[in-house]
């Protein structure tokens, strides 16, 4: 988002914040603005009408108090007036605000749990998992499978083993995925969990698992060469014969074997 859309946003942010801060359940509250983001999603006609600029903030306000008093809880409903008050560059960035907020809440809950560090973890895991497995990648991006029974798979697939802000999180990928794969939303709500923290995600491919030690010190240096706090998500990946590469944002430091290699065979093939 740029210029009236991010300064929306983060008034909206910092308004659910006092709202949590002030005793509001997270994960209502999340569940609460994904609603608010499909309904958006799905009515184009009230999406433009609550993003227009040129209807005033208090008329605005008004329609979404009508629409949502009695449906949701209170502070949900302060956040979305608070949201459509805002002025937005597009009818889209409101939906996608009220989404990102929706995350926020349940990443704020988590933190509150002391589960922050799983979600982050759990969401990772799933999403590679998604991605190395056609047959689910296919049943949980598929819209002509209903929610309930991608539910059910969900439940079966992780309840009772990952924590309830990542099942919320992987459920809302699959049931409403906003046009992304499943994959690409979960990297989305890992993003945004880092944030809260103010960190950066650096995904690790090794050929053999990393040791206690070894993630300690791996961690410590990049949080040093970058100057942030350093969030680690390790893939173990046959391809990397021996040392490891390190994604961080847009950014590859490759320092396997196996680039090397082909680097070699390069050079000598020139």
């Amino acid at each position: 988002m740029r210029g009236a859309s991010r300064a929306s946003l983060a008034e909206a942010t910092d308004r659910l914040t006092g709202m949590l801060a002030g005793g509001a359940d997270a994960g209502q509250v999340g569940d609460e603005l994904f609603s608010v983001a499909g309904l958006l999603d799905s009515q184009s006609g009230l999406r433009r009408v609550l993003s227009d600029p040129s209807r005033p903030a208090a008329a605005k306000a008004g329609l979404a108090g009508t629409l949502l008093s009695g449906k949701v809880a209170a502070a949900t409903l302060e956040v979305t007036t608070g949201l459509v008050s805002g002025r937005w560059s597009a009818p889209g960035d409101l939906a996608d605000a009220a989404e990102q907020l929706a995350v926020l809440a349940i990443v704020a809950g988590a933190d509150d749990d002391g589960t922050l560090d799983e979600l982050e973890d759990e969401l990772f895991r799933f999403g590679r998992i998604v991605d190395a497995e056609p047959d689910l990648r296919v049943t949980l991006s598929s819209p002509y499978i209903a929610a309930d029974r991608k539910q059910q798979l969900i439940d079966t697939l992780l309840a009772g083993k990952v924590t309830p802000p990542t099942l919320r999180l992987v459920s809302r990928a699959a049931i409403h995925p906003r046009g992304r794969s499943v994959g690409r939303s979960l990297e989305e709500y890992a993003r945004l969990a880092a944030r809260r923290r103010a960190l950066l995600i650096a995904e690790v491919h090794v050929a053999a698992e990393l040791s206690v030690d070894q993630r300690g010190r791996l961690t410590a240096a990049l949080s040093a060469a970058y100057g942030h706090d350093v969030h680690l998500n390790v893939v173990l990946d046959p391809e990397v014969i021996g040392g490891m590469s390190v994604r961080i944002s847009d950014e590859l430091i490759d320092g396997s074997m196996a680039t090397r290699l082909a680097a070699l065979r390069r050079k000598l093939a020139a």
